[in-house]
Parts: C-alpha cells; sequence; structure tokens
C-alpha cells in the first residue's frame, strides 16, 4: 500500500497531503518541548491525532519525517526570500544562500535548535536539489552524480555552517558567493 503513495496521488489526494502537514506539524510542536532523540512515533502520531499504522503509510521512519518537515520548511524559505535559479550557473549560489538562511532562520533560538539535527535534516535536502539537478543533465562517464551530490551538499553545509558559527559572520549573500568560488571547481573538474 505505501507504494500507491508514490504514485501521482500523492501530490493530488488532499486526505494525503492533510495527513502529512499533521505529521510535520507535530513533528515541529514536539521539537520546542523536546530533543529529536527523545521523541517517538507514537507520540507524533499522538500529537498529529493519527495511529500509529497512518504514520508508517507516509514515512518509514522518524528521521524520514524530519527530512521532509525539512524540505518544506527550505523550500518555503527559498521561495520566501526570493531565492531561486533557472539554470545551472545559479543553482550553486542559490541553493548556498538557502542553506546559510536555513541555519539562521532554523537556529535564531538556540533551545529549539539543539533539538534539531541539522545534518540529519538539511543535507539530505540538498542532496536531493543536486540529484535532481543531475538527472536533467548527461553526466559524463565515471562521474558518480550521487556521491558529488553527497559531495557538494556536506561541503555547502559545512562552509554555511562555519559561517554561521562566526562572530560577526558576512552578509548571507557574501558567504553563498564565496562557497559558490570554492565549490565550483568540484563541478568543473567533473563535468
Amino acid at each position: 500500500m505505501a507504494e500507491t503513495l508514490q504514485s501521482g496521488a500523492e501530490t493530488t489526494d488532499p486526505r494525503i497531503l492533510r495527513s502529512r502537514r499533521m505529521l510535520i506539524d507535530a513533528l515541529a510542536k514536539l521539537l520546542t518541548k523536546k530533543e529529536f532523540a527523545d521523541i517517538s512515533i507514537q507520540e507524533i502520531a499522538d500529537e498529529a491525532t493519527l495511529n500509529r499504522a497512518t504514520f508508517y503509510l507516509h514515512y518509514p521512519d522518524k528521521n524520514a519525517l524530519l527530512q521532509a518537515m525539512t524540505e518544506v520548511r527550505f523550500r518555503d524559505l527559498m521561495q520566501r526570500r526570493g531565492v531561486s535559479f533557472t539554470d545551472c550557473n545559479g543553482a550553486l549560489r542559490a541553493i548556498a544562500l538557502g542553506v546559510c538562511d536555513y541555519l539562521a532562520e532554523t537556529t535564531s533560538c538556540p533551545a529549539a535548535a539543539a533539538r534539531v539535527p541539522l545534518e540529519v535534516s538539511i543535507i539530505p535536502v540538498v542532496e536531493g536539489m543536486f540529484r535532481d539537478g543531475f538527472s536533467r543533465h548527461e553526466v559524463p562517464a565515471g562521474v558518480d552524480a550521487a556521491l558529488m551530490a553527497t559531495t557538494v551538499a556536506w561541503a555547502i553545509f559545512g562552509a554555511a555552517r562555519r559561517w554561521f558559527e562566526t562572530a560577526n559572520r558576512i552578509p548571507a549573500e557574501e558567504m553563498a558567493a564565496k562557497i559558490e568560488t570554492m565549490v565550483k571547481p568540484v563541478f568543473l573538474d567533473s563535468f
């Protein structure tokens, strides 16, 4: 049955969308009170007023729910900030800016930030964006697109995290340009 959720109905069935939204909202609410590691699937289901079986129809585990919540928030943030890209040339900088903004927004409350494992949540989202981009282009023989997506996602996150943890940091736009300058050669050497 979970396989049917991966069909086209996934994005259009209002019941599926509502259940997923309820689970994401429940996790977000619980994260204001507890650390992620201390939250159970049963607590998430209870907070969402859904049963545990419904949780498993949508997500295999709570890490998958965290990634879904992060993706929704990350894409929403990029849209609100007007961060967009129409071609590969702007994608790297736009995603780097989005990660910087996401870190600044998500960790603006130190107590809440400690409750969300950022690496587990944002890196898979960024990896997915790059894998999606690579799927639209011919990847040269010998280049492992999945490994490239992982490498670039970690590089962006690592640089953005260092930027965020720096006192008197430069503006996010300036850091995104620096990240692009550092990471772009990885692409050029591979493609």
